[in-house]
């Protein structure tokens, strides 16, 4: 038996209008093609699906078993072509997020948020298994957005600018380099250095100022949170290099002093990775564009 969907649709209108003409109506086809779809099916069924002779129409029992399927397949069909066309017009989809900043969590958390409000059917995701594999991915994807540091030149990629920011020299007030204007790579010869757990190529301090320098910390520990970090710095355990967006309320922590990374300080630039043809997806210009404006109210708070 071939049944498509406009059968089932026919079954269902017939039943809820009592009746061919205004089926037909609802239908917006004649009533005489009506009919003809009618003969067709049970034809193929080898049964009559109405008992012609009750006023208003209704179903035999075989026509009862496929009114039970049309209730059962129609709604799940209408659903789907509900979701068809959202996604053809932007309105969901999948963001799916993957980091190579791991401090980036402490801005995009609240991006997330803003953006959950206004896009509740998007299907978002934070992807840190793959951090240092994100661009690879994306081209795969396995992702939709890649907040990095390092713009490539891939083809099928957009690197949108989103902000800049300072990685800014984190100590204990009564540290002796607190007594500094600014910080030097030849600074962090006898320190233990605090870090994030990641390779020294994705961290400031080394790609920025210590490589170049030819410098060796005294120490290295990995430390995973950056409110952890603050304390072991507090504390006196060691120093830290953070972005600007982390330590924005340690000046008024009487515990911590922070300082420019050489004289006149070091600027990075974050950037969204999409592939080209999401970039203008309405849901992903949004989510862009809560990350450029977003996370500089948390630096002008520092």
């Amino acid at each position: 038996m071939h049944l498509e969907f406009r059968h089932l649709r026919t079954i269902k209108a017939i039943h809820e209008e009592g009746g061919l003409a205004r089926a037909a109506d609802r239908l917006h086809i004649t009533q005489s093609a009506l009919s003809h779809q009618i003969k067709g099916l049970e034809d193929q069924a080898g049964l009559e699906l109405f008992v012609r002779r009750s006023k208003p129409m209704r179903l035999s029992a075989a026509g009862l078993k496929l009114l039970r399927l049309a209730e059962e397949v129609l709604p799940r069909i209408d659903a789907l072509q509900e979701e068809f066309d959202s996604l053809r017009k932007g309105k969901s989809g999948r963001l799916h997020i993957a980091i190579e900043c791991h401090a980036c969590f402490d801005w995009l958390l609240p991006v997330l948020e803003a953006f959950r409000v206004a896009w509740p059917d998007v299907d978002v995701d934070i992807r840190p298994g793959l951090q240092f594999e994100a661009l690879p991915a994306l081209m795969r994807e396995e992702v939709d957005l890649v907040v990095s540091s390092d713009p490539e030149k891939l083809a099928g990629v957009d690197f949108t600018p989103l902000f800049d920011y300072e990685p800014v020299f984190v100590c204990a007030a009564d540290h002796p380099l607190a007594a500094k204007p600014w910080i030097e790579a030849q600074d962090f010869v006898d320190q233990a250095l605090i870090t994030y757990p990641v390779e020294r190529s994705r961290l400031d301090v080394f790609s920025q100022l210590l490589f170049a320098a030819g410098v060796e910390p005294k120490s290295i520990r990995q430390v995973e949170l950056s409110a952890v970090i603050l304390l072991l710095v507090a504390s006196g355990r060691g120093v830290a290099v953070l972005p600007d967006w982390v330590v924005r309320d340690s000046a008024r922590h009487p515990s911590l002093v922070t300082r420019r990374l050489t004289e006149t300080g070091i600027t990075r630039r974050l950037y969204g990775a999409t592939r080209a043809e999401d970039t203008g997806k309405p849901f992903m210009a949004q989510m862009l564009k809560l990350c450029r404006t977003e996370p500089p109210k948390l630096q002008r708070r520092a």
